[in-house]
C-alpha cells in the first residue's frame, strides 16, 4: 500500500452472492476510501471444509432469512441478484474451483480483467441463472480467445494450483468462509467479515 493508505484485501469466491455484494461497494469505494483494494480469488469449498463451517441454507431457518437478506440488501445496494430457493441446490451442485483457478490465472497474466470478469462471473450465475462458463465470461468482458486459451490452459499448470491455493490458505487463516475483507493496519490485519460490515470498515481506515 501506498504511503498512509490501508491495504484492503477481498477474499471471494464467485459463488457467494454476499462476496458480490461486497465486491461492488468495495469496487465504488476504492477510490473515494484512502485505501488500496485488492482483490484475493479463493476456493470457498476449501475455506468451509478446513474450519467446519456449513453452507448457510443447511439450516432451513437461515436459509429462509438468507432469501430474504439478499433481496433487500441486493436492493438497497443496487446489485442486480436474483435468487430463489432452487438456487441452493444449484450452489451445492457448482465447483467454483476451475473457476477460481481461471480468475486466479487471469490475476496472473492480465489484473486489470479481474474486476469485470468477476463481476461477470456473479452476473451470470446470480442475474442470468446459468452455468459458470469462463470462455464466455472472458469474451464478454473483451479477452482474446487466444489469451482465453492460453489462461484456459494455465489453470492446470502448478503454479497457479499454488496461487489459488495460498490465497485460500490466507482466508483460512482470517476466517471461517466469504466474503472476508483484511484490512493492514498500523501494521496488523483486523478482520471485517461479510458485506454488512463495510461501513464499521470505513470508519475503521478513518473514512
Amino acid at each position: 500500500a501506498e504511503m498512509g493508505r490501508t491495504l484492503v484485501e477481498l477474499f471471494y469466491d464467485v459463488i457467494s452472492p454476499y462476496s458480490w455484494l461486497g465486491f461492488e461497494v468495495l469496487c465504488r469505494y476504492q477510490h473515494i476510501w484512502n485505501m488500496d483494494l485488492r482483490f484475493r480469488p479463493s476456493y470457498l469449498a476449501g475455506i468451509m471444509q478446513a474450519t467446519g463451517n456449513k453452507p448457510p441454507a443447511m439450516l432451513p431457518k437461515r436459509g429462509e432469512y438468507m432469501l430474504r437478506d439478499v433481496k433487500r440488501m441486493g436492493k438497497y445496494y443496487q446489485v442486480p441478484i436474483k435468487i430463489s430457493p432452487d438456487d441452493f441446490a444449484r450452489i451445492i451442485g457448482t465447483n467454483t474451483l476451475g473457476t477460481m483457478r481461471f480468475i486466479t490465472a487471469v490475476q496472473m497474466t492480465q489484473p486489470e480483467y479481474v474486476e469485470p470478469l468477476s463481476r461477470e462471473f456473479w452476473t451470470r450465475f446470480w442475474s442470468q441463472v446459468s452455468i459458470l462458463q469462463s470462455q464466455l465470461a472472458a469474451k464478454q468482458v473483451g479477452l482474446s480467445s487466444d489469451l482465453t486459451q492460453k489462461v484456459l490452459g494455465m489453470t492446470s499448470s502448478p503454479e497457479v494450483k499454488n496461487r489459488l491455493k495460498e490465497s485460500t490458505e490466507e482466508a483460512i487463516k482470517y476466517a471461517f468462509g466469504v466474503p472476508s475483507i483484511v484490512a493492514h493496519y498500523e501494521g496488523k490485519p483486523h478482520l471485517f467479515f461479510g458485506s454488512d460490515r463495510l461501513e464499521l470498515l470505513g470508519n475503521f481506515i478513518g473514512e
